[in-house]
């Protein structure tokens, strides 16, 4: 039997997630509560300009404070969807604090703080979830955490950021270099007036830490990451990534190292084979390509970002967030248990794909190569041809064994100070393989 007194929901934020997500709750009111076994009220909405018209969200509902709503006795569920670290935060605490689970799409402040906020979740006996956090409408965060609970995953390789991948997926296709792609992403919505946090990889940079603390069962902060990002990605790249058979992508890696002692997370651009599944990831969707012990490789696709694909997850979480308000229960929360160190990138083993420019004479090559002995890196393969224009110089593509990404960057540094190397034209590195 359905219980007829409706579990109270405080919404922090109204803007393109939040009115999706107020929206929904609205017009899908009776399949909802069916879904729960009570109705859902939307209770209270924090906003920051009362003025604005909302629509689906009744005035009366509005309210600039919103410590005093998410710190009501009577609210059942918090959903906080106005980013940041503060007042989230803060906001969240409260919740907890005064009997009310979260739910929240906030990953910067997940992958800072999100320790603290489990452990505060776990003292009040309520729920933090936050499927929204990573790859938008993606199912991904109740895989990891429960699907895979039984499993090991050694790999988590992924696009999570949808403006990256649409600049990247332009200036493949198209030719276009990177500013004129990121003209046509602002032009269409999907990169931000300032897109730093996207195209310099913070934004890939949380959602890896959120992703490896889960999947690893250690925790993962956002400054344990190494973080590149794609702004020097050039039309050259991709003409050196297609004649390799490759693309281009801003890739999150979550892994284990080889013997299981450490994980590492890192954000970087990367070449993968067009062989890869990665590789047909297209326009502004996101893909994360999980490796596990016993299940094999699993793929998740799907829109990585906007309001409707992310109050969707949102409210899946809703759902279940209600669901154990209704039988008392809670669902999975923090496991860091494994406490693994998280291995510095230098320890990473990488390949990578060199280009230089070189002095057009013999013992080039030869000077090149004794210079990768010398610093323990094996080369796979080699190319070069004079410059069409002459000048004396030749470019010389030089694409590495894996080693040790200290070793990597150590060649490179001892190449620049050849006489005969010009310049260092390039420096990606191939994942994928």
């Amino acid at each position: 039997m359905m219980r007829t007194r409706p579990l109270k929901v405080a919404l922090l934020g109204c803007g393109v997630v939040g009115s999706e997500v107020a929206r929904i709750m609205t017009t899908h009111a009776d399949d909802l509560a069916a879904r729960i076994g009570a109705p859902v009220e939307l209770a209270g909405v924090a906003v920051r300009r009362p003025d604005k018209v909302r629509e689906g969200v009744a005035p009366e509902l509005v309210t600039t404070d919103a410590t005093a709503l998410a710190a009501r006795e009577d609210i059942d569920v918090v959903v906080e969807v106005i980013g940041g670290v503060e007042p989230a935060r803060t906001l969240i605490t409260t919740a907890f604090e005064h009997g009310a689970s979260v739910v929240s799409a906030n990953k910067a402040l997940l992958a800072q703080d999100g320790a603290t906020l489990h452990a505060t979740a776990q003292k009040y006996g309520q729920d933090l979830y936050y499927e929204a956090a990573v790859a938008g409408a993606i199912p991904l965060i109740r895989p990891l955490r429960e699907s895979l609970a039984g499993d090991k995953i050694n790999r988590v390789m992924g696009i999570v950021n949808g403006t990256t991948n649409f600049i990247l997926d332009k200036m493949d296709t198209s030719g276009a270099g990177y500013s004129e792609a990121l003209d046509e992403a602002t032009a269409l919505g999907y990169a931000e007036a300032d897109p730093t946090a996207d195209v310099e990889g913070f934004d890939a940079a949380a959602k890896a830490a959120i992703l490896a603390g889960i999947a690893f069962h250690t925790r993962v902060r956002l400054d344990d990451v190494h973080r590149e990002g794609m702004t020097e990605v050039t039309a050259a790249d991709f003409a050196s990534a297609k004649r390799m058979g490759c693309t281009i992508k801003l890739l999150a890696i979550c892994e284990r190292a080889a013997d299981g002692d450490s994980v590492t997370a890192r954000v970087h651009p990367a070449m993968i084979p067009l062989s890869h599944p990665l590789a047909s990831v297209r326009e502004a969707y996101n893909a994360v390509f999980v490796e596990a012990e016993a299940a094999g490789r699993l793929m998740f696709y799907g829109p990585g970002a906007g309001g409707s694909p992310t109050a969707s997850a949102v409210l899946g979480d809703l759902v279940a967030v209600c669901r154990n308000k209704l039988n008392g229960a809670n669902g999975p929360g923090e496991s860091a248990y494994a406490q693994l160190p998280v291995s510095p990138m230098g320890e990473v083993v990488t390949r990578y794909h060199i280009s230089l420019d070189v002095a057009d004479k013999p013992g080039v090559l030869a000077q090149v190569a004794t210079v990768f002995a010398e610093h323990g890196v094996s080369i796979d393969t080699v190319r070069q041809h004079g410059r069409q224009d002459g000048g004396g110089e030749a470019s010389l593509v030089v694409v590495t064994h894996r080693a040790p990404d200290a070793a990597l960057s150590g060649t490179v540094e001892a190449l620049r100070k050849l006489d005969t190397v010009r310049g260092v034209a390039s420096i990606m590195r191939v994942e994928g393989e």
